[in-house]
């Protein structure tokens, strides 16, 4: 990395003062209601696509990919997304089930990172959120699928500004 690179990049501004403040002794019980709760509040706060994430997936080779995807819901614990089954997302869930999850919201500083197992839902559900796609031309597409990731963690992540900042982790059996 050249000298001028890494000098403007250190330079670059820390997080501002005002953030939320996040005390995890009073998180809930559950990962899903903590989620839903910093879901909300980054709607309040104007974040742009907060239900927005990125998918991390390996697949048969084992190399890591990584693409931006759209939550479609969070049912009984579960992240719910979709896509096509011939793309490399479907692909790499075919071969591996395991992906992350990783939500940012840089207005308010805060970080989701959900880690699992995913499954295929059934065709009814693919096909339900296949019919409420904007701007549907096809009634129906047999390569959609649905999927639903079942966490074995979770770690949330609250920026500060003097860089000391605050994770708090749900992990499975714990």
């Amino acid at each position: 990395m050249s000298e001028s690179l890494r000098d403007r990049l250190r330079a670059l501004p820390a997080f501002p003062d005002d953030l939320p403040e996040f005390d995890p002794s009073r998180a809930p019980e559950r990962a899903d209601q903590l989620f839903l709760e910093w879901l909300e509040e980054a709607l309040a706060a104007g974040v742009a696509q907060p239900h927005a994430f990125t998918l991390s997936t390996a697949g048969p080779t084992g190399h890591v990919t990584a693409r931006t995807l759209i939550l479609k819901d969070l049912v009984d614990g579960q992240w719910v997304f979709a896509g096509a089954r011939s793309t490399r997302k479907g692909i790499d869930l075919a071969a591996n089930p395991s992906a992350a999850l990783t939500f940012y919201w840089p207005e308010v500083g805060r970080q989701v990172r959900v880690t699992g197992e995913v499954e295929e839902l059934s065709s009814e559900v693919a096909a339900a959120d296949w019919a409420a796609r904007p701007a549907v031309t096809e009634p129906h597409n047999p390569d959609w699928a649905a999927w639903a990731l079942t966490p074995t963690e979770v770690e949330f992540w609250q920026a500060r500004h003097d860089r000391r900042h605050v994770r708090h982790w749900y992990r499975a059996g714990s």
